[in-house]
This record gives C-alpha cells, sequence and structure tokens, in this order.
C-alpha cells in the first residue's frame, strides 16, 4: 500500500515543495509562540491562570 502511494506522488510534479512549506509554517508557528511566552507580562499570565479559580 506504501508502495503505491510512494510511487504516485513521485510522479506528481512539483510535490517536493509541499513537505518543505509545512515544515517552514511548523517552524514559524512555534517560534512565535516560544517568542510570546518569552515576552508576556508576568501581570497577564497571572491574570490568565487565575481565570478558572474565579468562580
Amino acid at each position: 500500500m506504501l508502495k503505491f502511494v510512494k510511487n504516485h506522488l513521485e510522479s506528481i510534479t512539483g510535490i517536493e515543495i509541499y513537505p518543505i512549506i509545512s515544515l517552514s509554517i511548523f517552524f514559524t508557528f512555534f517560534m512565535l509562540l516560544f517568542w510570546w511566552v518569552f515576552t508576556a507580562k508576568k501581570e497577564y499570565i497571572n491574570k490568565v491562570s487565575d481565570l478558572p479559580l474565579d468562580n
């Protein structure tokens, strides 16, 4: 089954760009997420972490 899919995908021209695009989107998303986590203000983090306990 995998051999059939691999042979079929190899016959499509330009298919090699999709894994590169996927990896770049994945990498960019997580780099932005790490940047946001490290630059977030402590007051905001404390406020948001207390929200479930406010009831």
